[in-house]
């Protein structure tokens, strides 16, 4: 596994006590963001910004990409609306996670819970190539269930 070196700072609202995101097992792909604001409550349907205290500097040529925690996301509605969320290499301000309750019910949302995940990958920058025909392959232009369910 790669490691890369990822600068981070604290904030003013990330809690006295609490330790910077890490995996929570050796095979942990991604690390968790927390709510570092007051307790929340939201409605069905309501969305709201979420801090998280802390702003990062991923280097060029990577991203970091913020996704929704799957116990949150099946037990309890409680997504995140753009997903997964794209952190740039040149933006410096602190993470807000764009969470939605997706549930029927109200959701309360703790200080210091959860929300969030996090994962740091590299990217590709695209050199386009403008061509009168695309090469053809097997599936062509289907798409949207084009390749059947089984």
């Amino acid at each position: 596994m790669t490691e890369i070196e990822v600068q981070i700072r604290r904030l003013r609202n990330f809690p006295q006590g609490w330790e910077l995101p890490s995996y929570a097992t050796a095979g942990a792909a991604a690390v968790d963001l927390r709510n570092a604001g007051p307790e929340l409550v939201l409605e069905p349907m309501e969305r709201a910004l979420v801090p998280t205290g802390l702003a990062i500097a991923v280097p060029s040529g990577f991203e970091a990409q913020v996704r929704p925690r799957s116990g949150l996301s099946s037990r309890r509605g409680i997504g995140l609306v753009n997903s997964p969320g794209t952190i740039d290499s040149d933006y410096r301000g602190e993470l807000l996670l764009p969470v939605v309750n997706l549930d029927r019910s109200p959701q309360r949302v703790e200080h210091g819970e959860r929300v969030a995940q996090m994962v740091v990958a590299p990217v590709a920058r695209v050199a386009w190539r403008e061509v009168d025909e695309l090469s053809d392959t097997e599936r062509a232009a289907g798409g949207f269930g084009s390749t059947g369910t089984r």
